[in-house]
């Protein structure tokens, strides 16, 4: 006989105020519904109720990578420290690389993610193209030593992800694993009720050419992203988009214009009495040869650091005294007549451009009707700025909308950056040495769990999707005291339970208002309410959590009904 959970026997400390440190609603819900605990600043423990949900999340990403044929196994956290040098990673990854070191002072990684690790595993291994291709996952503990842990599950030092990792003979192989695991991640999110996008990325630590992220719609979520009716959706540090600009103010020949103390764009832009657009945005940095180089943008975007760090390498913002070192005048640098030995580059958006509004490299002035070719010769016309909302979208023409969204997987090509730096090779159909063709592909279990939460819930509590619910049906006793209240509501507890329910039976000698509000807060796709005139008519309520609906159901009918519905919802 299967079994239902006593709510009685249930260990879910709730709180009945709002913790002072949960800025988000998952963070804040979690913690009241008696989900998770801090144990250290970033670091949680899951309490049986989360626990049971991210079973449910785990298990759905069982299913589809094995429907994709890759194979489950388990790597060790612990990565020695020569695997990420040979990798060149141990000196490049940063501080938030976990280190440790054991007794006979050798250096080993907390893994944040597993790339050397699975490479080392095949190499020398699979010898053969017959061997490929070869897709590998795990489930399990990630750390990384965040400067800011915040926000509970969103972004802490321990967490738990899915990491699998393709092997492909060549490049068009690798496609089809990364197509595949693409596919398999869309469904991931729709199986676990998330709202995502596939969005184009940038591939940051992990490196490679080509990355999608699935993003989950959330006010609340930390990165940018603009997207397109036709389809097209990319993070504001990887989106590429059609940026029109204005031309500034002047005639056909260069003006000299006094601006006093106006340093700032928006008051430029006021004083001209010009749009943003119509001005010139110069940014000073030093390259990662730390050489002075001036970028313009237009006045109304940003300067997209991780694009100029793809250019320019490890560079940094040029501070006062660089700046005057340059030969740089702070808040009125501009193109023409640059000192010696500074590089400039424009955004290609201003390519077109032919009549500039920019800074005069002199103290409160700006020059107007500068025109490049003319006045100025760039170094190079590049990709500089971050994508707004109403910008062009690069597929189909049309305005861009913004969106915030919560990152809860990604994808990655990765070619042979990993296959060559550790040397794994297989013998193609010729006999000759070649490094794999390799993917990388992660899910953030734990975050999911925190995603769906921000996603899903309103005033009084959570409300989980039937998939990943930790229960789907609670059945509540109003009167402990009646005994015909308690039979009946045990009776169907166990029924559903039987018919392959997951049931919690609220069998608290407490106050209905209390059962009410815990069972909303916590969160059960169903409530099946068993109350003293109910049960002596015959009926109980069913409840259902998303949409509030409640009606009378007959106690004959009230388990072939919620199995029903359990049914619908879990397919």
């Amino acid at each position: 006989m299967a079994r239902y959970m006593p709510m009685s026997k249930l260990y879910a400390p709730t709180l009945k105020e709002d913790p002072a440190e949960a800025e988000l609603a998952s963070h804040r819900l979690l913690l009241r519904a008696g989900m998770i605990r801090r144990t250290a600043s970033g670091v949680y423990s899951y309490l049986p109720l989360a626990w049971r949900s991210i079973k449910k999340i785990e298990a759905i990403v069982r299913e589809e990578m094995d429907a994709i044929g890759a194979e489950e196994m388990l790597c060790p956290i612990l990565s020695p420290a020569e695997l990420w040098e040979e990798s060149g990673r141990w000196g490049l990854y940063g501080p938030e690389l976990m280190r440790v070191h054991d007794r006979h002072d050798r250096d080993f990684a907390l893994g944040p993610t597993h790339e050397e690790t699975f490479t080392d595993l095949v190499r020398g291994e699979l010898r053969s193209y017959k061997q490929l291709p070869l897709s590998l996952y795990q489930i399990q503990t990630k750390f990384r030593d965040e400067r800011r842990p915040r926000f509970g599950l969103m972004r802490g030092r321990e967490f738990i992800m899915k990491d699998a990792y393709s092997f492909d003979a060549n490049v068009e192989g690798m496609q089809a694993s990364y197509n595949a695991m693409k596919d398999a991640y869309a469904r991931i999110c729709e199986r676990c009720g998330l709202e995502a996008v596939p969005v184009v990325a940038d591939s940051g630590q992990i490196g490679g050419d080509t990355s999608v992220e699935f993003m989950a719609i959330a006010d609340a979520g930390e990165a940018a992203i603009v997207y397109c009716e036709c389809g097209y959706a990319a993070d504001e540090e990887a989106a590429a988009a059609s940026v029109e600009v204005a031309e500034g103010p002047g005639g056909p020949e260069v003006a000299r214009v006094q601006t006093p103390g106006l340093g700032a764009i928006a008051d430029v832009a006021a004083f001209f009495e010009v749009p943003e657009s119509a001005c010139r945005k110069s940014i000073a940095i030093l390259d990662g040869e730390g050489k002075p180089v001036v970028c313009i943008v237009p006045g109304d975007h940003e300067f997209n650091e991780v694009k100029a760090a793809k250019v320019f390498g490890e560079f940094s913002m040029m501070d006062d005294g660089q700046l005057e070192r340059a030969g740089l005048v702070k808040g009125f640098i501009g193109p023409v007549g640059l000192p010696e030995g500074v590089a400039l580059y424009c955004d290609q958006s201003l390519r077109e451009s032919t009549c500039w509004l920019v800074g005069a490299n002199e103290v409160d002035y700006h020059l107007t009707g500068v025109r490049p070719g003319r006045d100025f010769e760039p170094a190079g016309w590049l990709d500089l700025v971050s994508a707004h909302e109403g910008d062009g979208c690069p597929e189909c023409g049309r305005p861009l909308h913004e969106a915030r969204g919560i990152e809860v997987s990604q994808v990655f090509q990765l070619g042979t950056k990993y296959s060559e730096a550790l040397h794994a090779t297989f013998a193609d159909e010729d006999g000759r040495e070649k490094p794999f063709q390799m993917g990388c592909y992660g899910v953030g279990v734990s975050r999911t769990l925190a995603a769906i939460v921000e996603q899903k819930n309103d005033e009084n509590g959570i409300i989980w999707p039937v998939s990943v619910a930790p229960y789907e049906v609670s059945v509540l006793a109003l009167s402990m005291k009646d005994a015909s209240v308690v039979e009946a509501a045990e009776r169907l507890a166990a029924e559903l339970a039987d018919a392959g329910v997951d049931v919690i039976y609220d069998d608290r000698d407490e106050r209905a208002g209390v059962k009410f509000a815990e069972a909303d807060l916590m969160g059960f796709p169903y409530q099946l309410v068993c109350g003293k005139r109910g049960i002596a008519n015959g009926v109980c309520e069913l409840k259902d959590r998303a949409t509030g609906e409640r009606r009378e159901v007959s106690l004959d009918d009230a388990v072939e009904t919620l199995v029903a519905l359990v049914g619908d919802a879990r397919n």
